[in-house]
């Protein structure tokens, strides 16, 4: 049974992402390099937050649960924010980046649009938040033990899972709509992004009444699903005939030979 609750929830967690990266990503190269350093990015925004965290818990009185709790909830904050604060940085260095290919390059367009770059680093967040968050859950999902036998909820490890998945995506709708925001100037939608993304982090607080914040999470996950599909430059019309597989431009560079 632990083996299937291990599995189960790995492939709910990271099996929609895991899958983008196959089909999106794997078979290019400079993509998986700005994953890579995506992922690098959340990574130092991580430590950062983690040596304020460390610092602010060893000065506090560890005997007040009112200090604790407030720690906790700066500690959530703090992170939102750097990780905000790094996802601009990462995006100040891929513009740079992507006119030194420019540049280097024979041909007269960039070889990574800036949509494409929102979209691959975002996925990068998404797989270096998800693993953080989920990896002590999954290892003890392996067992030995039983959830739920003194009396707490059985879905905890489905959760968590769902949890992880929904994060991993919403990183990616964050980093097009972020991007597309700072190409734009559009600030009020960069503010909307960390704003959502304080949101979400906050309502973690609900657990574990799963659905006070699984089902809000979800809503704010499609919402800013249809906002970055948008952004790219989405449309009802080549949405329909993306999935009629009328759409021939589309056809013709999945084809196209490399």
């Amino acid at each position: 049974m632990t083996a299937a609750v291990f599995f189960g929830c790995t492939f709910i967690a990271f099996g929609p992402a895991i899958a983008l990266f196959l089909f999106t990503i794997a078979r290019e190269p400079l993509r998986v390099i700005f994953l890579i350093a995506g992922a690098f990015f959340w990574l130092v925004s991580l430590l950062f937050s983690s040596l304020v965290w460390f610092i602010s818990v060893q000065i506090s009185n560890k005997e007040s649960a009112a200090q604790q709790k407030g720690l906790l909830i700066f500690g959530v904050v703090l992170s939102v924010l750097l990780q905000e604060t790094f996802r601009f940085a990462y995006y100040k260095l891929l513009k740079k980046a992507n006119e030194g290919l420019l540049t280097l390059s024979q041909e007269e367009t960039m070889p990574i649009s800036i949509r494409q770059l929102a979209y691959v680093s975002g996925l990068g967040f998404g797989f270096m938040s998800g693993a953080f968050s989920v990896v002590n859950i999954l290892a003890d999902s392996a067992g030995p033990g039983t959830v739920g036998i003194h009396g707490d909820s059985q879905h905890y490890f489905l959760s968590s899972a769902f949890m992880t998945m929904a994060i991993i995506l919403l990183h990616m709708f964050w980093g097009v709509v972020f991007f597309d925001a700072c190409e734009k100037q559009r600030w009020w939608a960069v503010a909307a992004v960390v704003i959502s993304h304080l949101l979400v982090s906050c309502l973690t607080f609900q657990n574990p009444e799963y659905v006070a914040s699984l089902v809000p999470t979800y809503v704010i996950l499609f919402l800013m699903g249809v906002w970055a599909f948008y952004s790219a430059g989405g449309s009802l019309k080549n949405l329909k005939l993306c999935l009629t597989c009328k759409d021939k431009d589309l056809l013709l560079a999945n084809h196209r030979p490399r």
